[in-house]
């Protein structure tokens, strides 16, 4: 028989006590903040010292829904309980982890308070003839009791993932991209950045106000320039805003009904980072945010000159000298800083991975705090705000195919989606917490295809659309072609004739969905959607046209690519701890990991199956390939290619690879495999978006290209 343990109350172990009950921790006696998701694992841990728990174990006590993202919420509950409890993954005293199996708490636990008085055991004794009726009516007790609590939390586990569907109208309506949004601090007026209006030859953004209800414009800037990014200060009387535009880069103030703008300090911002995004002004998304503290005597930014890295630091008002905070161990550039209604915290985003989207939300406390990491994320984020209680951060960030806005609590780390259509960032919230605002950018983009025995000539759109297109893939005779589309208003997979004829949509309509590819013998397509908080891959038979999802075993999976036997269906997954290059069964069973680069992404088979080429993912893209299993070779970078363009601007074909060079976005060129030599094909007039395929006769190429870029300041209403 399996030996039973009692749960007592109270938990010792070193200089903590957990109280069970209440969900309380306590160091030395005094209680911290530690409660919520990271707690109840804790305090399973805990129940079960010396076993190990396993992650299925934990999912179904404290998830049982399967839609929540376990891998996520459960590696962020116990970073936070090694964070409090000062442990280490590498050296752990108290949390140990068992890979791919679970965890195990490994304290020392202190042993419960002995009985003292003889008279005590002998009315124990006498009470067990009461014991079996008492504990009956105990016993139902409890089950009521465990019903109420198993059903509250499987609602409160859930609160955090709903994605609450929310109506946004536009506040502003211009030509040209409206962006960077903030909210005076009375909520009745937005200043924003506007490059609709530039003087004749110029070009770029400048400041202008708005008022809620009204379409007056009021332009407090005459400068275009290459990005401008407002903060109100306290009293509303004037707007501090970071203008990059050369050497007059730096952060300047301007009253906020007009007059004379000031410069207060001269700032150097290194080369604008790239994301995988192209949905931001001038194919990038900036960084160079600011804000004002509530008391007005500091504005933080986080750009410094003569700094290798963009790291956080406060401007003083009165001074005008710059004060530089700390930056946490794992910090190498830390960016778009928001500070809470209350200003004793200052959060803001941090780089932890050199040239890759790997990013930790971060909080100080001010004015000698040490920096916390809130939520990492596997994201580019691309702004941040608090909520008007200071008790959750509103944030953006790059997923996968579009920027989308999420909401976390700062207490526990749970995140939720802000369910909004289109592509979403850098959001403002009202002081009241009653209105959202963010910019909604548009990029349009269209599917060219050229003759590659006559690249001079003029391209020709097969598939026209007023909707952003891009991804198109030729089928393997030549006769069709798959794409994604927005032409129905949600990214999705259509497919058409090699003319654009015959069209009609592959995925459900109701789910983004996009990154499609073509298996060997043409009847079937993979894609990646997304029909909840996660990417999956599914394939549809071509002539069926029903999507089934491709069952395995890891979450968060993009980007199919077929092998040339159709067997083995290539991927990348973004489940953290397990991101990379993976292969499973075209059929679904178990990935196997096929590089230890967490950033391999655009997986291609050699046309021989041998190797498998990808791109390492970054600012632009290192192509590598490496060799399959049961082949010799190892990982290597692409001999003599350069950095390409995007991650989506490569293709293989017999013989070399077509791709767009970092170094020249508007070019086509070809290396061939065995010279090792590139020569050009072709130059285009706008830049490239995603997407090449060359037909199987290598006489057509099928590329997507950039148009306008349009954007919009959107308003909820009644957001809280």
């Amino acid at each position: 028989m399996a030996e039973t343990r009692s749960s007592p109350r109270l938990v010792r172990f070193g200089i903590f006590e957990a109280d069970l009950q209440t969900g309380e921790l306590r160091k030395d006696g005094v209680k911290l903040k530690f409660s919520g998701q990271p707690f109840q694992v804790l305090a399973i841990l805990l129940e079960r010292a010396g076993d190990v728990v396993t992650r299925e174990e934990l999912q179904k006590r404290l998830w049982p829904d399967t839609f929540v993202d376990v891998e996520r919420n459960l590696n962020t509950a116990v970073n936070k309980i090694r964070e409090v409890l000062g442990d280490s993954a590498e050296s752990p005293r108290f949390i140990e982890t068992l890979s791919r199996r679970g965890y195990r708490f490994i304290g020392t636990l202190e042993p419960p308070a002995q009985s003292q008085a003889s008279a005590e055991q002998i009315h124990a004794q006498t009470s067990r003839r009461r014991w079996p009726k008492i504990a009956a009516g105990v016993l139902a007790i409890l089950v009521l009791v465990l019903g109420a609590i198993i059903t509250y939390r499987w609602h409160r586990q859930q609160r955090p993932q709903e994605q609450e569907i929310l109506t946004a109208v536009p506040f502003t309506a211009l030509p040209g991209q409206a962006t960077a949004p903030a909210f005076s601090p009375d909520g009745s007026r937005i200043a924003f950045a506007w490059n609709g209006d530039p003087a004749p030859g110029t070009k770029g953004f400048d400041l202008y106000v708005k008022a809620l209800g009204s379409e007056t414009l009021l332009r407090l800037t005459r400068h275009p320039s290459e990005w401008i990014s407002p903060a109100w200060s306290p009293d509303s009387t004037r707007i501090a805003f970071h203008r990059i535009a050369g050497a007059d880069t730096g952060i300047y103030v301007v009253p906020a009904l007009g007059g004379p703008e000031r410069k207060l300090r001269t700032t150097r911002t290194s080369e604008p980072r790239r994301s995988e995004s192209r949905d931001c002004a001038r194919d990038w998304c900036p960084s160079s945010i600011i804000s004002w503290s509530p008391d007005g005597k500091w504005i933080a930014f986080n750009t410094v000159p003569g700094d290798e890295h963009a790291m956080m630091s406060l401007l003083s008002t009165e001074t005008l000298e710059a004060e530089r905070l700390p930056t946490g161990a794992d910090c190498l550039e830390q960016a778009q800083p928001a500070f809470s209604h209350s200003g004793d915290h200052l959060a803001y985003w941090c780089s932890r991975t050199d040239g890759s989207s790997e990013a930790g939300l971060y909080s100080l406390a001010l004015p000698n705090g040490k920096p916390k990491m809130i939520e990492p994320f596997r994201a580019f984020p691309h702004g941040l705000t608090w909520s008007a209680d200071d008790e959750k951060l509103i944030y953006s960030h790059w997923n996968t195919s579009s920027f989308e806005l999420g909401e976390v609590t700062v207490a526990n780390g749970s995140v939720r989606r802000l369910a909004l259509e289109g592509s979403t960032l850098l959001p403002t919230v009202s002081p009241k917490g009653d209105k959202l605002a963010y910019s909604s950018v548009s990029v349009s983009s269209n599917i060219w295809r050229r003759d590659l025995l006559h690249p001079d000539a003029q391209a020709v759109e097969p598939i026209p659309s007023s909707r952003r297109q891009y991804d198109a893939q030729y089928s393997p005779d030549g006769k069709r072609i798959v794409f994604a589309s927005i032409r129905s208003g949600r990214q999705g997979v259509w497919i058409s004739s090699d003319d654009g004829s015959n069209l009609v949509q592959l995925s459900n309509p109701n789910y983004t969905s996009g990154s499609p590819q073509w298996s060997p013998d043409g009847s079937r397509i993979a894609f990646d959607s997304r029909p909840h908080d996660r990417w999956e891959i599914y394939v549809a038979d071509v002539a069926e046209r029903k999507p089934r999802k491709l069952i395995t075993n890891l979450s968060g999976v993009i980007q199919p690519h077929w092998s040339r036997d159709g067997k083995w269906i290539y991927f990348r997954s973004e489940q953290l701890g397990r991101m990379g290059v993976y292969r499973c069964p075209a059929a679904g069973g178990d990935a196997v990991a096929l590089s230890n680069d967490i950033d391999g992404v655009g997986a291609q088979e050699s046309f021989d199956g041998k190797t498998v080429y990808f791109a390492s993912h970054g600012d632009s893209s290192t192509l590598k390939k490496t060799a399959l299993p049961g082949q010799p070779g190892r990982e290597s970078a692409v001999d003599g290619l350069p950095r390409v363009r995007h991650p989506g601007l490569w293709t293989l074909f017999q013989g070399g690879i077509y791709f767009v060079p970092a170094e020249a976005p508007r070019s086509v060129r070809y290396y061939d495999f065995t010279s090792k030599q590139i020569r050009p094909i072709f130059e285009a007039d706008k830049d490239f978006y995603s997407g090449l395929s060359v037909s199987p006769d290598g006489r057509w190429i099928l590329y997507s290209q950039e148009s306008d870029v349009n954007g919009d300041i959107m308003l909820v209403n009644h957001f809280h």
